[in-house]
């Protein structure tokens, strides 16, 4: 009897010991799915773990390294994540959380786009979102988070130390991107300025110029079309690929250099490896020490007026922000999600969005951009708008008119009709004033 109660004594450990073993590798099997590299407490929600268990293997030996309790934890970098382990863009449970600064002085103007009554706007919109990247704001910690966005968005896919040695020298900017004109009424009134061809034959040159801050952005062509696109800018916004390929995309039409008006502001949106390879190059007036401009003077395009109380860098939780409140394509579910973000001129004009109070864009995509070259610098070439798969150029478009017609913003845009001196197409202007009747 007593040797039947020691055999069934054994067995019962035994599928104890079973069951144990099996609800551990479950567990484990289950955190190498969901808990990718986290620092901190932050977790991937379940159902957003869709990435490719195969190219984890890297991150899996360093979530089960052992965690001695008797030594300090010491912040590290984490491990390197990869796009090609995600099937679309993740979705982590802090994807909509960013940071913030103090909330800006409330503003005198009455009709400023701050006071729009407008529900949804409100509820996306956030007037203290961080706009800039310096070096007092990224420390190992939110290295560690930013590091779950792919870029411009964050850090995936880049090296701590790659990064964050220029982020350190980077100046915290002493005032703000645009400060209200002296002697005005207390409203910051911007135009920013597209490339489209709905410009073309415009004669809003004038109108443009009569704002107190230009914003331009890409190949911001103005010699030999200011009559409708205005010479003045104040603010010149661009990615290194940007500043320089447009030199050679727009040399035929007169562009020999990027806008270098006196005392210019210049934003740069940090989309890769390669704009902080050229941002340290700007910031210290060396060459650019290593990849695709390598050996360049990336201080030369700007002319000499490079300043670093005017250089700012966006930063990445404020890219994210625009993309997910207000840009938020359906190709980012789809397998080409990590090349999808909005245009250099989305953000351009959301920049405006946060820095001014009445914001009027021109040459921005329209319901009828079929009817107008790609650029406004094609006077005398119909060429058809480019729809390339890194832009969701409809989902923008749609998203102007929304704001437009909620009194947001001033679009311009135009109608057809006859006895017009315009080049191509005849078509007439239209304009709404905003926040009038």
């Amino acid at each position: 009897m007593a040797g039947q109660t020691v055999i069934f004594f054994l067995l019962t450990l035994v599928i104890l010991g079973s069951v144990t073993l099996f609800i551990l590798s479950m567990a484990v099997s289950t955190r190498e799915k969901c808990q990718i590299a986290l620092s901190g407490n932050h977790r991937a929600k379940a159902q957003d773990c869709l990435f490719d268990a195969d190219n984890l293997s890297e991150i899996k030996r360093e979530l089960l390294k052992p965690d001695p309790v008797s030594t300090p934890h010491v912040e590290s970098p984490i491990p390197i994540m990869n796009r090609s382990f995600f099937k679309m863009l993740p979705q982590w449970s802090f994807e909509d959380i960013y940071n913030q600064d103090a909330l800006p002085k409330p503003t005198i103007c009455d009709q400023s786009l701050r006071n729009s009554k407008d529900e949804t706007f409100q509820k996306a919109f956030l007037p203290n979102i961080r706009m800039f990247l310096h070096k007092e704001n990224l420390n190992i910690r939110e290295w560690n988070r930013l590091s779950h966005f792919n870029n411009p968005f964050g850090f995936m896919e880049m090296k701590y130390n790659d990064v964050m040695p220029v982020v350190k020298l980077i100046p915290k900017p002493k005032e703000p991107l645009l400060p209200p004109k002296p002697g005005g009424d207390g409203c910051v009134r911007c135009a920013v300025v597209g490339t489209a061809g709905i410009l073309n034959g415009s004669k809003m040159g004038a109108e443009i110029d009569a704002h107190d801050y230009v914003f331009r952005m890409n190949g911001a062509v103005t010699k030999g079309y200011e009559e409708d696109v205005g010479n003045r800018t104040s603010v010149y916004v661009h990615t290194a690929h940007s500043i320089t390929a447009s030199l050679i995309l727009f040399k035929k039409y007169g562009y020999k250099s990027a806008p270098h008006e006196e005392g210019i502001k210049y934003v740069l949106i940090p989309e890769g490896l390669r704009d902080f390879q050229w941002l340290e190059s700007v910031i210290t007036g060396k060459k650019v020490s290593s990849g695709p401009y390598h050996n360049r003077s990336a201080r030369s395009y700007y002319s000499g007026q490079y300043n670093e109380t005017r250089f700012y860098v966006l930063h990445q939780d404020f890219l994210r922000y625009v993309r997910n409140r207000f840009l938020k394509s359906k190709n980012l579910n789809k397998r080409y999600w990590p090349i999808v973000r909005p245009t250099n001129g989305a953000f351009s004009l959301f920049v405006a969005l946060h820095a001014c109070d009445k914001v009027s864009a021109y040459g921005f995509i329209t319901e009828d951009y079929k009817k107008y070259s790609n650029y406004y610098v094609e006077k005398h070439l119909k060429s058809n708008v480019t729809f390339f798969a890194n832009h969701d150029l409809v989902m923008e478009k749609n998203l102007w008119k929304q704001l437009h017609d909620k009194n947001i913003i001033k679009l311009y845009q135009r109608t057809e009709s006859q006895g017009n001196n315009c080049h191509c197409p005849c078509i007439k202007a239209k304009t709404t004033t905003i926040h009038e009747k």
